[in-house]
């Protein structure tokens, strides 16, 4: 099962109210992402929001794991940002390949935004 490190995740309310604040939002048809710059004395880290609207725990958790392995991916290139990512309900009923270019354009698209 893929985790983030303890040091990678967005733990309190209050660390996602500061990326969901003061970072870049990019939505797409099954995800909002919002994207910040993380301390420089710190890796980027990230949070994942994904309500009952998405469906029932199966479908939940396997929605979470295909988000965290996409945002995995994405700080290799760009390993110094907080993100969170907000799935919409219609994640669930996306192939894998159509929620990697939900996810891809919308860090791309926020990524621009935050430069």
């Amino acid at each position: 099962m893929l985790m983030f490190p303890a040091g990678r995740r967005l733990r309190t309310p209050a660390d996602f109210t500061t990326v969901i604040r003061g970072g870049h939002k990019a939505a797409r048809r099954s995800v909002v992402l919002h994207l910040r710059r993380a301390d420089e004395h710190r890796p980027g880290r990230a949070g994942l929001i994904v309500s009952r609207a998405v469906g029932n725990a199966v479908t939940r958790n396997r929605v979470k794991r295909r988000l965290r392995a996409l945002i995995s991916s994405h700080w290799s290139d760009d390993p110094d940002a907080d993100v969170v990512v907000r799935a919409l309900p219609v994640s669930a009923e996306l192939t894998w390949d159509e929620l990697a270019a939900d996810v891809d354009r919308a860090w791309h698209r926020a990524a621009q935004g935050r430069r």
